[in-house]
């Protein structure tokens, strides 16, 4: 745009036009099942201005730049929404940078939150507890949403990297950030077992379903599903689950990350050590009738703390590197039981062919391990045999993976 005494003042604009549509179709039957269409016209822009940098005289301050951007949506569906963000970036000496932003987010529902088949289920209440009758049923009512609403959020961050002019070899980072979201979209009961006894779950479920609640769930529903191992009898049906994507009322996110590296040279080679950390807490507010509830920490929600450590070692055409991921371990929310923490050990090692033209240039050999240790998950009661007893969203059932690969570069 222009030339300021810091610097050049810059300015990057931009619109477009883009259509999605969505198709669930039974090929079997040779029918659609559900469909939608979504169209949007956007534009963009984005000002960076350097108010203090190396070619001014600030008295304080080596580089100062301000980033201020905008975007505008207008949804065939959703109407129009504007979203702004700000961004400072403060480096008071070369062994500093201070980085902050603020902003505003929206998003709509995904085509298939909203417009992926509805489906009851009839299932044996075993899947989701214990101590009830043989004959009993539970139906769920699982799907799209197609009356969602977008999702919105405000967001902080701010971050603190240290990278000492007399330490080249070190980099080091302390970010924070925060997010609170307005009727983000989730899945009610994201996990079935002890369902029908989690207080968090009490709003989507129904414990005393009447014939005619049951007889409304089958009604909307594309399909229906008996995987109780008997005819269906309104009258052995305990509870209804509905499981369909919904509006969250509020849900905060905060969290801490933390990272560092420090390269040196020893003799031919050179050595890295790296780490980093997170820690998070998330809450939810499922409907405005309810108080908050954590979510972290808890199974099949993010873990409160992980980490990861290591170090890679390099000479010439060789490297070899070992690093250990660490994750906290998550509670059980009916029980109270907390599960121990899961930490895995990896190890690369390579060569590498000189690149001196030929065929035999650019060939590298690799061998990898992951998890090394051959660590097992933390299990915890699933309630039944259908349920893996473990959270998979946290830790992985693999164990040990040995592997070697080829790979050429041109």
């Amino acid at each position: 745009l222009f030339v300021l005494p810091s610097g050049e003042a810059r300015l990057a604009v931009g619109a477009g036009y883009r259509t999605s549509e969505f198709k669930y179709q039974d090929y079997l039957g040779g029918t659609v099942v559900t469909q939608g269409r979504e169209a949007s016209r956007f534009w963009y822009a984005e000002a960076n201005l350097p108010l203090i940098g190396p070619a001014a005289d600030g008295p304080s301050a080596e580089r100062l730049t301000l980033i201020a951007a905008i975007r505008g949506e207008d949804y065939d569906s959703f109407g129009r929404v504007s979203t702004p963000r700000l961004g400072l970036i403060y480096r008071p000496t070369g062994d500093f940078t201070l980085k902050a932003s603020w902003g505003k987010s929206f998003k709509v529902p995904t085509l298939y939150q909203q417009y992926t088949a509805q489906v009851a289920w009839l299932l044996p209440p075993d899947d989701l507890g214990t101590g009830y009758a043989d004959d009993a049923t539970v139906l769920f009512m699982d799907g799209g949403n197609p009356n969602l609403k977008p999702e919105r959020a405000r967001t902080w961050s701010a971050s603190l990297a240290f990278h000492p002019e007399r330490l080249p070899g070190l980099d080091a980072e302390l970010s924070w950030f925060s997010i609170d979201y307005t009727d983000r979209v989730v899945q009610p009961i994201t996990n079935s077992v002890n369902a029908l006894s989690n207080p968090a779950y009490a709003q989507f479920v129904d414990l005393e379903p009447t014939a005619d609640a049951q007889a409304a769930v089958l009604a909307r529903a594309d399909s229906f599903q008996n995987y109780a191992g008997a005819a269906y009898d309104p009258a052995k049906v305990i509870a209804i689950l509905y499981t369909q994507y919904v509006n969250a009322t509020q849900q905060r996110i905060h969290g801490v990350d933390l990272s560092a590296s420090y390269r040196m040279e020893l003799g031919a080679g050179r050595l890295t050590i790296r780490g980093a950390g997170s820690w998070l807490d998330l809450s939810q507010q499922t409907t405005p009738t309810e108080p908050y509830y954590a979510l972290s920490g808890t199974l099949f929600s993010p873990a409160k703390i992980a980490g990861r450590v290591g170090m890679v070692w390099e000479q010439g055409r060789f490297s070899a590197s070992t690093f250990a991921d660490y994750t906290d371990g998550v509670s059980d929310t009916v029980t109270g039981s907390k599960q121990g923490s899961f930490t895995t050990v990896s190890a690369r090692i390579s060569v590498a062919t000189a690149d001196q033209g030929g065929p035999w240039s650019g060939l590298e050999v690799a061998l990898t391990a992951e998890n090394l240790l051959n660590r097992d998950p933390p299990l915890y009661a699933a309630g039944a045999t259908t349920n893996p007893p473990y959270d998979s969203t946290n830790y992985s059932a693999m164990g040990r993976v040995l592997g070697i690969s080829l790979s050429k570069t041109w």
